[in-house]
């Protein structure tokens, strides 16, 4: 028996072991679906291969996803996994895989680093203060964000971020090409 026929032929005892487990007869299942009891049955025992137009019902009917009923394997992890990176007193964690586009980062600033110039840059960027508090220097402009608050910006207009004091600062950052933008703005603290 090759894996083909291994899986269609657990179809079976698995959808009576979902039935049962939700305490449900073959015409209670029948009534829900609208698959006959016969049918059910058939396919319960071996006696009847599962078909897509069968399966969909079924899986409706007990809650669960497809791949549940037939017992496909994961298709993987979904969790992003990729390592942070240490720069100049700042650790990015990156959130997301997608080159181009958008990209969004956990950022944690310490309290004491160089003081590196304002930086201009491409793009547009939106961020959100998790933790601690922070000093966003835009152009000639200071700004003090706390935790709950979220600015946006240009980045071709000279910024910089800080921790404002002895505490580091946590934020989410959200970086674009020109363009794509939030639609929160800063106010001056």
């Amino acid at each position: 028996m090759d894996e083909f026929e291994d899986v269609l032929t657990a179809v079976g005892p698995r959808l009576r072991a979902l039935r049962h487990s939700r305490g449900l007869t073959l015409a209670a299942l029948a009534e829900l679906t609208g698959v006959s009891e016969s049918t059910l049955s058939r396919l319960e025992s071996g006696g009847r291969k599962p078909q897509l137009e069968l399966l969909l019902p079924l899986a409706r009917a007990h809650g669960v996803a497809l791949e549940d009923l037939v017992g496909a394997p994961r298709t993987g992890d979904p969790r992003v996994h990729l390592r942070p990176v240490s720069r100049g007193g700042i650790t990015y964690v990156p959130l997301s895989r997608r080159p181009g586009g958008l990209q969004s980062f956990k950022l944690v600033i310490e309290p004491v680093r160089a003081a590196p110039e304002q930086q201009t840059h491409e793009g547009y960027e939106w961020l959100y203060v998790l933790d601690g508090r922070l000093r966003l220097l835009l152009g000639d402009r200071s700004l003090v964000l706390s935790p709950g608050e979220a600015a946006e910006f240009d980045t071709r207009v000279p910024h910089r971020l800080d921790a404002e004091g002895d505490r580091p600062v946590e934020l989410l950052v959200i970086f674009g090409p020109q363009g794509e933008r939030a639609h929160l703005r800063a106010r001056p603290a």
